[in-house]
């Protein structure tokens, strides 16, 4: 596969502090109609500007007619907007936004090079800011969780808290994925952050020196009970080699039942999700893909899993969203595992990502439907677990995880042979 070609399926709930959202916005205008007895009323021009002299020629023949209204709209910007001089660079971008904005497919949409930078970083798994897991959907952004030994751990901002201002700059009504912009920033330098923090009377400040951030994209550990843990953030460059690391490891210690933590993974890589999936079953087709012209596209386990045959729990949530879908749709729909938390989020595509030239950003666009060995499609249903079990904003203060706790019962339930109660 071109490697300038990201297959990928990704949506953008709860983050590393990197990227934003690349969902289609709008711009509202208002029309002003001036009556010929209106006071200072300026006359409309009485003749439509031509487009540029080179813009025919750039336009393919067959398109010069469909074209000539984006023309003509080009040049009224340019010839008559009051503030002048208008930044080409940004009409272009903003074009081809409007372009696919218009198809009505919020993951199909336009990346502009800064955005199309960052997100490549996120699935690298590298890149400098704070060091956290956040969601840009709120009104505010708000921090999911600090990375371990991480800057915005260090400082002291902890799960809930929301972004209120950056550098005395005031973020309300700011989108998230824009507050994120503000708050990255090279290595060694220092953001002031505003917070709100539930319970405290007044706002919090910090100061967080950024630095280079290597994100985790897999962790594990022996919990009690010989239960193993496996943690799953992202669906990235580095997440099979990995995952496998992790697995030999924690297969060494003989462990009777494992969970997966597919809660706020945004997904990722096809590619990657099939090789996860492939780690817990051992054989069989683990998703479809439906194309616009009704063919279709199966993908099987990849032999040579190393947890293939061990008790499963997943963890998922509202988070768990697109590639972490696949591994958990595939591992419900193949009995290898319940599924413990709330609805996942429901998003059943697969998008190209494909750069643009000159390096002016990159479009996403959707290519097919993805449903379950089972056939089912999850495209804004979500999968639905086998228990569940909710986590509350007090939980989170408190250290707590009920979800978690069930998960591990679950499994000490399956192992014994007794009944989970749902």
């Amino acid at each position: 596969m071109n490697k300038f070609i990201r297959y990928s399926l990704i949506v953008v709930v709860a983050l590393v502090l990197l990227v934003g959202s690349f969902s289609g916005g709008f711009v509202a205008g208002h029309f002003w109609q001036l009556s010929p007895s209106s006071a200072g009323a300026l006359p409309l021009p009485s003749t439509v500007t031509t487009p540029p002299p080179d813009a025919n020629a750039a336009t393919p023949a067959d398109l010069q007619t469909l074209f000539k209204p984006f023309w003509e709209a080009w040049q009224l910007v340019h010839d008559q907007y009051v503030d002048q001089p208008v930044d080409n660079t940004k009409l272009m971008q903003g074009a081809i936004r409007g372009m696919l904005d218009s198809l009505g497919d919020k993951h199909t949409s336009y990346m502009d090079p800064n955005q199309f930078k960052q997100a490549n970083m996120e699935l690298q798994g590298e890149y400098d800011g704070i060091g956290a897991w956040v969601d840009p959907t709120g009104e505010y952004l708000s921090i999911v969780s600090p990375m371990p030994n991480s800057p915005a751990e260090k400082a002291g901002l902890k799960p809930g808290d929301q972004i209120i201002a950056v550098d005395g700059q005031d973020m309300t009504g700011m989108d998230g994925a824009l507050v994120i912009q503000h708050v990255l920033g090279p290595a060694g330098s220092t953001v002031h952050l505003k917070v709100r923090r539930e319970g405290a009377s007044q706002p919090l400040e910090f100061d967080v020196v950024r630095a280079h951030i290597t994100v985790p994209s897999v962790d594990g550990k022996m919990l009690d009970n010989g239960i193993a843990y496996v943690h799953i953030y992202t669906f990235g460059d580095k997440t099979t080699q990995e995952l496998q690391s992790t697995l030999k490891n924690l297969m060494a210690q003989n462990p009777q039942g494992m969970v997966i933590d597919l809660r706020n993974n945004g997904g990722g890589y096809l590619n990657t999700a099939i090789e996860v999936a492939s780690q817990f079953i051992g054989k069989g087709t683990l998703m479809f893909e439906k194309f616009g012209d009704g063919t279709q596209k199966s993908y099987d386990a990849i032999p040579g899993g190393l947890a293939t045959d061990i008790p499963l729990a997943v963890l998922i949530n509202e988070g768990t969203a697109s590639a972490s879908e696949i591994v958990s749709g595939a591992i419900q729909d193949y009995g290898r595992g319940k599924l413990v938390g709330v609805v996942s989020y429901g998003k059943g595509s697969v998008q190209n990502w494909v750069p643009l030239n000159d390096n002016q950003g990159a479009v996403r666009v959707t290519i097919a439907k993805w449903f379950t060995p089972k056939d089912r499609t999850i495209d804004g249903v979500g999968l639905t677990p086998d228990v569940t079990v909710e986590i509350t904003d007090a939980d989170i203060q408190a250290g707590k995880d009920p979800q978690l706790d069930k998960a591990v019962e679950v499994l000490l339930q399956t192992i014994s042979g007794g009944t989970v109660m749902k």
